[in-house]
């Protein structure tokens, strides 16, 4: 079973959601998909005369911003991938974590300031997912979640297909990004185990965006899922990237 992370940088690019769609009709079996939209949200917010805020890379989400942050995320950017799948051929299912309750959230509190209606996932109700797969339908979800007495959280995007794969037992969770994978001296590394990906973070290797990505790919990993894979569009439909594993393959050794 396959977990899809779809990064927000080129997710309102007419191109390379087309090509995407192409790309998920031809795996052997119907993924999860989780999707982001971080950028779009930016460019509303601006548009609107709202200042986006961010405490340590993450997003301050007041009420206004959460209606916003819904519109973008579980309107526009999930029906475009929506459309774009099922005219690819695949049976798939526009959703929100607020949908029969699928993901469960809190707020999330964090040292450096209020973060308004950011959650974190509590619980994932792996039925609501383990059922459309098992009819052969696509679950697409933006994420959104459910929290206590009806509240809605906006919930990191890498953090949901995280908790989603741990919680379905999946093969690989796939974070697709607008890069191939994690570069040293602008070659991508085929493999890296938790060890190694921290050193790499901690000598300057790993930097900038691509650290919240590995931080996530490491939890999923370290909770189970045997590979996290980072890679990009073209990646994804040759299965070229970052694995990420606990340990070294025995193939490998």
């Amino acid at each position: 079973m396959l977990v899809l992370k779809i990064g927000g940088n080129e997710i309102d690019n007419r191109e390379f959601v087309t090509k995407l769609g192409r790309a998920v009709a031809a795996l052997p079996q119907p993924p999860v998909i989780v999707h982001g939209g971080g950028k779009e949200i930016r460019q509303l917010q601006e548009r609107l005369g709202l200042a986006p805020q961010y405490i340590d890379g993450l997003r301050v989400t007041d009420a206004e911003s959460l209606s916003l942050v819904q519109m973008v995320l579980a309107g526009r950017v999930n029906k475009r991938l929506v459309a774009s799948l099922s005219a690819a051929g695949l049976d798939a299912f526009g959703m929100s974590g607020v949908d029969r309750a699928g993901i469960r959230a809190q707020k999330m509190h964090h040292p450096n300031g209020d973060l308004g209606f950011v959650g974190e996932v509590t619980h994932v109700r792996a039925k609501v997912f383990t059922h459309l797969l098992d009819d052969g339908v696509t679950p697409v979800l933006s994420p959104i979640c459910y929290g206590p007495g009806g509240s809605i959280f906006n919930v990191n995007a890498d953090h949901v297909a995280v908790a989603l794969a741990v919680a379905l037992r999946a093969d690989e969770l796939v974070f697709v990004s607008n890069v191939p994978g994690v570069l040293q001296t602008g070659q991508v590394l085929p493999q890296l185990t938790i060890i190694e990906a921290e050193a790499l973070i901690a000598d300057g290797t790993i930097c900038n965006g691509m650290i919240p990505k590995i931080n996530s790919a490491l939890r999923g990993v370290s909770s189970g899922v045997p590979t996290v894979r980072i890679t990009n569009l073209a990646g994804l439909q040759t299965g070229f990237g970052t694995r990420l594993t606990r340990t070294v393959p025995i193939a490998n050794l």
